[in-house]
């Protein structure tokens, strides 16, 4: 392999490696978890108080409340879970096959994370040349009441979107496909076109599809350097913790943040604008990562 370091994840994937397989279990991942989306919808309705949802009424589903917001991340759970039931059917392997040896992974992650709060210092030094005015969002005291809370549901989130596309869909196109740029970019593609919302964000759309695909090429080459997903997931976690919790776009996932933008996802011109700091951001944030862990 033109990655030795990938073979822990790899391995395991061989013995079910047949293509129909994989078709097989993204049918059944995806149809587990539209299964359990539908019961999770109906208890939200039932149990969640009725300031989850905003005055407007988008509140959970535009993450614009605090609880809307963490609905949204906890929701990825039932992602995990869709796949820990499949694996064993189909593949024969458990989820910690597809997210290496746990005390690595969590060394690895940690290492990444400390080199990107450098990163994230740098960009907000570079900002103060020309800052955008930022709007409060929650109050700080309750923004920390709420970090627990937070922090859990950004694990769940970026480490739900990693087990399933870094961790399941690659290892197993890199088991029965010898060339890299098969099983690097495919995943990554997939997981950009997933993005693709042009009812939220209008003409920017694409735009967003191409990051989050580019995004997905920088985390997949980490973990078939490391060997684990734990560089991937930190890498998603500190890019989501910053869009997420610190600072975001007004009027979408915005619940959970300290400030927010002066424009929203549809504002295309403004989001064009701000997406060249984001790229930058993001390329050098998978930088560190490989200073880090030197790979």
């Amino acid at each position: 392999m033109r990655y030795p370091g990938y073979a822990p994840l790899v391995e395991p994937a061989r013995r079910s490696a047949a293509l129909w397989r994989l078709m097989v279990g993204i049918v059944l991942i995806t149809a587990v978890f539209l299964a359990l989306s539908l019961i999770y919808g109906f208890l939200i309705t039932q149990f969640i108080p009725i300031e989850a949802w905003g005055e407007d009424g988008l509140g959970i589903e535009q993450a614009t409340t605090p609880l809307g917001a963490l609905v949204n991340l906890f929701a990825f759970g039932l992602l995990i879970m869709a796949l820990a039931l499949v694996l064993p059917l189909i593949h024969k392997r458990g989820l910690r096959s597809v997210i290496g040896r746990p005390a690595l992974a969590l060394r690895q992650g940690g290492r990444v994370l400390l080199y990107m709060l450098g990163v994230y210092v740098a960009a907000s030094l570079v900002q103060l040349i020309d800052p955008i005015p930022l709007t409060p969002g929650l109050d700080p005291s309750r923004w920390l009441a709420l970090l627990p809370l937070t922090l859990l549901g950004l694990l769940i989130q970026t480490g739900a979107e990693e087990v399933v596309f870094r961790g399941y869909l690659q290892s197993q196109l890199a088991a029965r496909v010898r060339h890299p740029a098969v099983w690097l970019v495919l995943p990554a593609l997939l997981f950009g076109m997933l993005h693709f919302q042009p009812g939220i964000m209008g003409s920017a759309a694409w735009v967003i599809v191409v990051w989050a695909a580019l995004f997905g090429i920088a985390a997949a080459d980490l973990t078939a350097r490391c060997g684990t997903l734990g560089p991937a997931i930190a890498l998603h976690f500190g890019n989501n913790f910053a869009a997420i919790a610190l600072s975001a776009p007004t009027g979408y996932f915005d619940g959970l943040a300290l400030a927010t933008y002066p424009f929203g996802p549809e504002d295309t011109a403004l989001m064009l604008q701000w997406m060249p700091m984001d790229l930058g951001i993001l390329f050098c944030s998978y930088l560190a990562a490989r200073l880090a862990l030197r790979v």
